[in-house]
């Protein structure tokens, strides 16, 4: 039976849950009162931290806490231990502990660090210094050693903190390093292609292990011929295969040719030569090297994995040979085949090579996945959109019972004080305990206080949580959008899209790079387009602003638009990875369907967000209006074309 999705009901109740109206109720009165304590509480100003109008706050711990912090080093222990003892349980206890403990460290206060541990802290520093606090006090046993040796091994290929210098050292002393668990570890590091911790892994072995350990790390940073008269063991292969494979990373040609000696000398297996075989074809594919196609038919079939078969489509996309695109993904195993991305392009490529039954039908089986290759397959057979959200209805009471938990209420607290870390650990608490029912009604607390990205990583655990679309993509500042949208010739669904993708409504939102805000603008740009369009320039924190964001990220969505034809597949490709990779890109495949264009994109990255953010403006087509505008149009930016309805395809009760 299919029940359509488009009512008004349906979107009303998606909308209500992001109102302004109940952002504004979540408000705390007391929250300037507290971020004025904690800062004082920073500057060193303890006496803003002590009991009065905010001692019966939610957030008192977190005050107390902030003039903790700054006298650590010299705080009494019977101090420390008071505050652990009074917040037990609570996740500002866990943060205490874990400076309080460096602290301690510091200080080699060993007893009052043995009685701060708790078992569930996980930092291997921290474990480390636990490690040392037992061993000065007297209480190195044979449990002490069996703890070493475990997080000797949980380091893996990982180099070992400072902290577990003494430890270790200690261990070995003890005899509790033998040489096999050496090379257990310079095994790991050498998969990891780790050539400090394959020599920090095997600084204790007897000295002629040692001087091959050095030689086999020595490898690893430069190929050399020494090798070549490695013993044939086992380990000597992986090393060889680990550095070879490594180089075949960088320079692929170099592994290529270097590639046949080592492999004759040492006495490679198949699973060694295809190590290295890899390596070389993935970084030659990668950027679509002449080579590309004979590197991929070296590699043996063992070796292949689902990314490299991924490339293998990729790459005879990219020459536009049909039936090799189709071999490659035939070669694949049923479940990666299944996915809709290669279901969809499986169609495609039966269409292009005369099969028509075969590719209706694939097209069929892509069409029932809400996301971009699902979209695209229902466009190509003309039917209309799977969606089937799903719009749970707990009641006040059960909502009411989450926001009232004492961890989500601290949370909300500080989320809105711009303390996301802290906000983060009282979460991570509270999410901790929920149920499936209770996670989700948390997420739907976090929305009224504005705290949008929730969603992304709390629900999609289950195919129900993926059905909550009110939820995963909410809707903000949905006027502004408009309004902007409106005045530079842009959908606003695209917009919207844009902002859940790029910050998922987060204003405050700053990336690495230094995007700010709900459109990740960075100030250069966010300047030249203000001079551009002759509106006042406040800086680099205006961006925060969600409506100047919004005015400046639009705007400049417009301009990248008008730069690539008006095509916004090459725009949103654009705006993600930059003008110089789109010119090459475009270069290397002029006039390729848009769909096998974005999937041959050499960046993951850019690939993924071209694919996520067109996919995103149809469901937020579907939030604004009901229907939306076909995506194989929405991305040659072809507006005018006919909208298209949302079914839902249940079973018959």
């Amino acid at each position: 039976m299919l029940y359509d999705i488009t009512l008004r009901s349906v979107l009303a109740g998606a909308l209500v849950l992001v109102s302004g109206a109940a952002v504004a109720s979540a408000a705390d009165p007391q929250l300037p009162q507290v971020r004025a304590a904690l800062e004082a509480a920073e500057r060193g100003q303890s006496d803003a931290a002590q009991p009065g109008a905010l001692a019966d706050h939610p957030l008192y711990g977190w005050i107390r806490y902030a003039a903790l912090a700054r006298t650590l080093d010299t705080l009494p222990a019977a101090q420390g231990q008071a505050f652990l003892a009074r917040y037990r349980g609570q996740a500002v206890a866990a943060a205490f502990r874990e400076a309080w403990l460096a602290a301690l460290a510091r200080r080699e206060d060993w007893p009052a660090f043995r009685a701060a541990w708790a078992s569930t802290v996980d930092s291997k520093a921290l474990r480390c210094a636990e490690l040392r606090a037992r061993l000065a006090t007297g209480a190195a046993d044979a449990q002490w050693t069996a703890d070493a040796q475990a997080l000797w091994r949980a380091l893996g290929g990982k180099p070992a903190p400072t902290e577990c210098e003494a430890p270790f050292a200690a261990l070995a002393a003890r005899g509790g390093l033998p040489p096999a668990l050496r090379w257990a570890r310079f095994d790991q590091a050498a998969g990891d292609w780790n050539a400090a911790v394959m020599r920090e892994a095997t600084r204790g072995l007897p000295a002629e292990q040692l001087a091959l350990a050095d030689d086999y790390a020595a490898f690893m940073e430069a190929v050399h011929d020494r090798a070549l008269a490695w013993p044939k063991t086992e380990r000597s292969r992986w090393v060889a295969s680990q550095g070879l494979a490594r180089l075949g990373k960088a320079t692929p040609t170099a592994a290529e040719t270097q590639l046949p000696k080592y492999a004759h000398a040492l006495g490679f297996s198949e699973a060694d030569r295809g190590r290295v075989l890899y390596q070389i074809a993935l970084w030659t594919v990668a950027s679509y090297e002449p080579e590309s196609a004979r590197r991929l038919a070296a590699v043996p079939a063992a070796a292949y994995d689902a990314r490299l078969h991924e490339w293998r489509v990729r790459e005879a996309l990219a020459r536009s040979d049909w039936p090799a695109a189709l071999a490659a993904i035939d070669a694949m195993g049923a479940q990666q085949r299944s996915d809709s991305r290669w279901t969809y392009f499986q169609a495609r490529l039966l269409e292009l090579t005369g099969d028509r039954a075969g590719a209706q039908a694939a097209y069929r089986r892509a069409a029932q996945a809400p996301e971009f290759h699902g979209f695209l397959a229902a466009d190509r057979i003309d039917a209309p959109y799977t969606l089937c959200p799903w719009l749970p209805h707990d009641g006040d009471a059960a909502r009411a019972a989450v926001a009232r938990d004492p961890a989500i209420v601290r949370a909300m607290g500080l989320y809105r004080l711009d303390r996301r870390g802290w906000a983060q650990r009282e979460w991570d608490d509270a999410l901790s305990r929920f149920d499936a029912t209770q996670r989700r009604l948390a997420v739907e607390v976090a929305q009224d206080h504005g705290w949008f990205d929730r969603a992304v990583f709390a629900l999609g655990k289950t195919a129900d949580e993926r059905r909550l679309y009110a939820l995963r993509f909410p809707l903000h500042h949905d006027a502004t959008i408009r309004r902007e949208a409106a005045k530079n010739g842009l959908d606003p669904a695209w917009v919207a899209a844009e902002i859940r993708a790029e910050s998922v409504f987060d204003s405050n939102a700053r990336s690495s790079a230094n995007a700010l805000g709900l459109m990740q603008v960075l100030p250069a740009t966010g300047m030249q387009v203000a001079q551009r369009l002759g509106l006042p320039w406040a800086g680099a924190p205006s961006l925060y602003d969600p409506d100047t964001n919004i005015v400046l990220g639009t705007a400049y969505l417009r301009q990248v638009l008008d730069k690539y034809g008006g095509k916004p597949y090459f725009a949103i490709a654009g705006y993600n990875a930059g003008p110089t990779p789109l010119q090459r890109w475009q270069s290397q495949r002029p006039g390729m369907d848009p769909d096998f264009w974005i999937e041959t994109i050499s960046y993951k990255e850019t690939r993924d967000y071209v694919a996520r953010v067109l996919a995103f403006s149809t469901l937020y087509d579907w939030r604004l209006n009901g229907k939306a505008v076909p995506l194989s149009a929405r991305m040659r930016g072809d507006h005018g074309a006919a909208r298209k309805s949302f079914h839902c395809p249940l079973a018959q009760p």
